[in-house]
């Protein structure tokens, strides 16, 4: 375990990282998936909201860096329209899904339980993110997948108690932005889709 006050410089490093992707995206160098975005705000603020009410301490100043940041960028996205990014019906059918996952945690207003519906709702945003980073690597960026798992890693060693409402979002958070970030760093979709496509044309 090292210190607490670590959970503050993953919580800078996760704003610096975020503040990058959107000057990035006013600038229309990047296009974010407005559903993933907007329920990733939503799902962390949630995840906030309960860890504050179980006793959470510092490490939950993350989760708000999680649930902050991505709303900013959402919102950020409006200002530019080479930030826009089409929505398909992929894309709206997870984000209904990522709000009924939302809604069944104020209906069971338990703590574990609500933190795993919001992790289940926050995975469902991120399906069109994933699925964008696959086919359009391009339109995305490394920094604010790096930054987020520097500071979930840098809070989950913070950490005395690792039990599911302190450490449940932030491995989660950990495993997602891994996905996210491999897909766009070395595209790795395009790769294996053009891998595909010669394999068929030879046969």
């Amino acid at each position: 375990m090292i210190n607490e006050n670590f959970v503050i410089v993953g919580a800078f490093i996760e704003f610096l990282g975020g503040f990058s992707y959107l000057l990035a995206t006013i600038k229309g160098k990047v296009k974010p998936n407005r559903v993933s975005f907007l329920m990733w705000s939503l799902a962390g603020l949630v995840v906030f909201f309960v860890q504050l009410r179980e006793g959470v301490g510092i490490q939950s100043l993350m989760t708000l860096a999680v649930g902050l940041l991505p709303l900013s960028i959402f919102f950020a996205s409006f200002f530019n329209k080479n930030a826009e990014w089409k929505l398909t019906k992929f894309d709206i059918a997870c984000g209904v899904l990522s709000c009924i996952g939302l809604v069944l945690y104020l209906i069971t207003e338990v703590g574990v339980v609500a933190i795993l519906f919001s992790i289940i709702a926050d995975g469902l945003a991120s399906l069109p993110t994933i699925k964008k980073s696959i086919w359009f690597p391009e339109t995305e960026s490394v920094h604010p997948y790096l930054a987020s798992m520097i500071g979930a890693v840098l809070t989950l060693l913070t950490l005395k108690l690792w039990d599911f409402i302190n450490s449940a979002f932030l491995i989660y958070l950990i495993i997602v932005c891994f996905v996210i970030l491999v897909l766009v760093q070395y595209k790795v979709g395009k790769k294996i889709i053009k891998f595909i496509g010669q394999k068929k044309v030879s046969n």
